[in-house]
């Protein structure tokens, strides 16, 4: 597919103009973009780095605010997947291929698609540098990389993979292995893990032991089985209303919880799981597993870590509410990469597009942000094949739910949400640009039933 990128000569003098006036580009990011007819195509007045939900979202938002030639996403890879879908294709309620998408496809006509890896970030001169020594000079950046998987922090892994009964639905590598595991059982322990770093989606680690569970009984295997899920955390959910729920799911399901218990060896050849005890650090545990599913610990993107726009942890650096950097005004960041205190999902993505889009709104007309994203999230606990827990919440843990009812509940209706309605949602409206998460919505549904 083809992509609109070339800027016409017009567009070159007025990029110029704009660069001569700010005057904050090194010498070599000037020259590049003054001295160079061509060279001038790779300046940008807003550049996206990362095609995942959130880059390519705000590319499309963006791209209708500025029009074409002026917006630019980087991004290697070829294929964009819809990641929120990999518990149900681990469950084996879905396919694989119909998670993927090829990322040209995704990208919209317009937006100019930059097939490469970022390699460093120069906030002070406006510039990013790429392969092959080339640089990328914009006027105002959109950070949306995403985090990365660390299936290496945990011994014995990612290598571990090549033995069956292991899976993890959050690598598309390894979770039609999850489905494989499942079919496979025989009898023993089911073991489900929770790593002691920030993850994305939260409630995946559970959701899969879940399906895990029902199918089994289906399949008549069920008491040949010992669920257990160890998890780093000291709680099941950090939400207490869906927390309640979730214990009440386990106590009937039959399922043991370790908390503080965090997975640091895979022996995939013994099918042994070594755990440490985080209240009593140095002490461990090993388990024999018949089937494992692990959900690996998580960092910020190599390229962050210790970059002027990352704060100390290696996210990047935003205010929680406008998501504009705490440090360079024309820098912003969306998604799974930031230093945001809230879970980290597609949902949240979609809440904070639309507060970016407005931010950015006013920042191009030199006004102060006042758009405030709440911290919004959500995550569709699935419980089962045909039932899901809705829990939505805001930066302080507390529901903010969309629906008139509680979703407190296993619901069946929240089931096909779930599995049906959100994949073409996120296709056809988030990457688009047009939806921004179920505020109106929820807005509507409440004022209608008071």
């Amino acid at each position: 597919m083809a992509f609109v990128g070339v800027v016409q000569c017009g567009a070159h003098i007025h990029q110029s103009a704009h660069l001569l006036r700010i005057g904050v580009h090194s010498s070599s990011c000037r020259t590049l973009h003054l001295t160079n007819r061509y060279a001038a195509k790779e300046y940008y007045d807003v550049v996206v780095v990362g095609g995942g939900a959130a880059g390519i979202t705000m590319s499309s938002r963006m791209k209708r605010k500025l029009g074409a030639g002026k917006v630019a996403v980087i991004e290697p890879s070829e294929v964009h997947y819809y990641q929120p879908m990999w518990t149900l294709v681990g469950g084996g309620a879905k396919q694989l291929a119909s998670s993927a998408r090829s990322t040209s496809s995704t990208i919209p006509i317009g937006v100019k698609w930059i097939k490469s890896e970022v390699k460093g970030f120069d906030p002070d001169k406006n510039c990013i540098h790429i392969d092959d020594g080339k640089e990328i000079g914009y006027k105002y950046l959109i950070i949306a990389l995403g985090l990365k998987l660390q299936f290496e922090k945990v011994k014995g892994l990612p290598e571990g993979f090549n033995y069956p009964k292991i899976g993890s639905n959050y690598s598309v590598k390894t979770v039609e292995k999850t489905w494989k595991a499942l079919q496979d059982f025989k009898k023993g322990n089911a073991i489900f893990t929770f790593p002691n770093t920030p993850v994305k989606c939260a409630g995946a680690p559970q959701k899969i032991m879940y399906l895990s569970e029902e199918y089994l009984r289906k399949t008549g295997k069920r008491s040949d089985a010992n669920f257990i899920f160890n998890t780093s955390l000291g709680v099941i959910f950090g939400v207490k209303k869906y927390a309640d729920a979730l214990l009440q799911i386990i106590k009937e399901r039959d399922i043991q919880v370790n908390f503080k218990h965090n997975l640091i060896e895979v022996r995939a050849d013994k099918q042994e799981a070594v755990f440490e005890n985080l209240d009593n650090p140095g002490e461990t545990k090993v388990y024999q597993y018949e089937m494992l599913h692990v959900t690996p610990p998580m960092g910020p993107q190599d390229v962050l870590v210790n970059s002027a726009v990352a704060d100390a942890a290696g996210w990047v650096d935003v205010n929680k509410e406008t998501l504009q950097h705490k440090k360079y005004p024309n820098v912003f960041g969306i998604g799974d990469c930031t230093n945001l205190p809230t879970s980290k999902t597609a949902a949240a993505i979609a809440a904070q597009s639309a507060v970016l889009d407005k931010t950015l709104s006013l920042v191009l007309k030199g006004q102060n942000p006042s758009a405030k994203y709440d911290g919004y999230t959500s995550c569709p606990l699935v419980t089962g094949y045909r039932k899901v827990i809705l829990a939505e919440f805001d930066y302080n843990a507390q529901p903010l739910e969309t629906f008139p009812i509680n979703q407190g509940k296993e619901r069946r209706t929240m089931y096909h949400m779930k599995a049906d309605m959100m994949p073409f949602l996120y296709w056809n409206m988030l990457l688009k640009g047009y939806w921004g998460g179920p505020a109106p919505i929820r807005k509507i549904m409440h004022l209608g039933f008071k």
